[in-house]
């Protein structure tokens, strides 16, 4: 598979977007762009949990359903939810019916409230796992010593789904690392937003 493709506008990207528009729009507007804002944090890593298993074209575009069946991901009011709101999900075409990861997403929304209450944000506490140095992507790595670290951290505080893989790809979507391909249009985008990146303390 190539590392990278060519549109006809002769726009290069990272193979894994293909043609669709929405997969398009998304590596170009989205994967990698530095993100402070707690709620979409919260958004980012609980997707991330869905998506094991799963393509991550397939949580996109019912994403703008998983907002709506989980308010936002606003971890406080999801952290209120109780076991007919589970019954209810599982009803929901519009997002993944899996017990588990409905179930994961309600206990992580406890885990958050608590986390902040103890950390001040829940952007402080994941940013401070962003390494200090990377190579270049090769198109393998799915994990690393800091997305490890990070699913340990989150996983002794109660968290589940957030193993080091899902880790990682919550990691590479939230700009804690630059993954854009250097041949891709975006590499040096990312790289200066990154640099201008105020990190959160």
């Amino acid at each position: 598979m190539p590392e990278t493709i060519t549109d006809a506008n002769g726009v290069t990207r990272c193979w894994w977007c293909g043609e669709y528009p929405d997969y398009v729009a998304y590596h170009d507007d989205e994967w990698g762009r530095p993100v402070a804002d707690d709620q979409r944090l919260f958004e980012k890593i609980c997707l991330e949990g869905f998506q094991s298993g799963l393509s991550w074209l397939t949580i996109l575009r019912k994403r703008e359903n998983f907002r709506r069946a989980f308010k936002d991901f606003d971890f406080h009011k999801v952290a209120r939810f109780n076991n007919s709101h589970v019954e209810r999900l599982l009803k929901d075409a519009g997002i993944v019916r899996h017990r588990g990861k409905i179930e994961s997403t309600i206990n992580n929304a406890k885990r958050a409230v608590e986390l902040v209450e103890e950390e001040g944000s829940l952007a402080a506490f994941v940013w401070q796992f962003e390494p200090e140095s990377q190579p270049q992507f090769d198109g393998c790595r799915s994990q690393t010593a800091e997305s490890k670290a990070l699913s340990k951290a989150l996983k002794k505080r109660g968290w589940s789904f957030v193993g080091p893989t899902t880790a990682y790809a919550f990691m590479q979507s939230v700009g804690m690392v630059n993954d854009h391909l250097p041949e891709c249009a975006c590499f040096e985008q990312i790289r200066t937003a990154r640099q201008c990146f105020k990190r959160p303390r």
